[in-house]
């Protein structure tokens, strides 16, 4: 007769059923800068907040509840602006940036010039605002050459498109706007510029649009090159 086998084990023997692993979520820390109206509303310059691996902005935004109610913020990770929708990594600085003194009823404005490829989402998320009813956004794009190629007095060029940008703010009385410009090599179908404009009605966030990439166009020391088959040529402008 076969043996019979015992419920229990005694001695080094490992147990017949493992008993269940617990299962733990992996998280990571980041850290919140503060300014102005929110560092007042928080009593610190900074938090330190946990979320879980993967975690967007808007997760951290959640986490922090009522602090940030009511402002219409603009986000900045490791010191470049980010939509909502950007994932975040250990360690990362997320910088929570109200309304800056001056303009129209606080609006936004923000100009950059960048190696970089643009977003539409990155520059849209910027210009939203609670007092808006309409957003309007323009890209440029290159079309019917294989590429174009920018050259730029960058901080030349970013100054007057933040000028600009203000200008326009405060002409149509704009919530907010931004535009972005791309420098180098720029291939077909991509965007070397990128504007949006936020107001209260639909009207004046087309007029605003339209007068931020006119002006870029025509006053922004920005010059271009339409690259095809390996040869270029630059494209004639006018004077600013």
């Amino acid at each position: 007769m076969a043996a019979a086998v015992s419920g229990s084990v005694t001695g080094d023997a490992e147990p017949l059923i493992q008993p269940p692993v617990a299962r733990t979520i992996s998280s990571m820390e980041i850290t919140v800068l503060l300014f102005a109206m929110l560092r007042e509303r928080a009593g610190a310059r900074e938090l330190t907040i946990e979320l879980p691996d993967g975690a967007r902005v808007r997760d951290a935004l959640d986490s922090l509840g009522d602090l940030a109610a009511g402002l219409p913020l603009v986000m900045a990770v490791n010191r470049e602006y980010a939509p909502e929708d950007h994932v975040l990594d250990p360690g990362d600085e997320l910088a929570l940036i109200p309304p800056v003194s001056g303009g129209s009823s606080a609006a936004v404005v923000h100009a950059r010039v960048t190696g970089d490829a643009l977003s539409l989402d990155a520059v849209t998320a910027l210009v939203r605002d609670p007092r808006a009813g309409a957003v309007v956004t323009f890209q440029g794009m290159t079309r019917e050459v294989e590429r174009l190629e920018y050259e730029a007095y960058v901080e030349m060029a970013e100054e007057r498109i933040a000028a600009i940008v203000a200008e326009a703010v405060e002409r149509h009385g704009l919530c907010a706007a931004a535009a972005e410009h791309r420098i180098g090599d720029v291939p077909l179908t991509e965007p070397s510029v990128i504007v949006a404009a936020s107001s209260a009605h639909r009207g004046e966030a087309f007029a605003g649009a339209r007068e931020i990439i006119d002006r870029v166009k025509a006053e922004a020391p920005i010059w271009k090159k339409e690259i095809e088959g390996g040869e270029g040529r630059w494209v004639e402008g006018s004077r600013p």
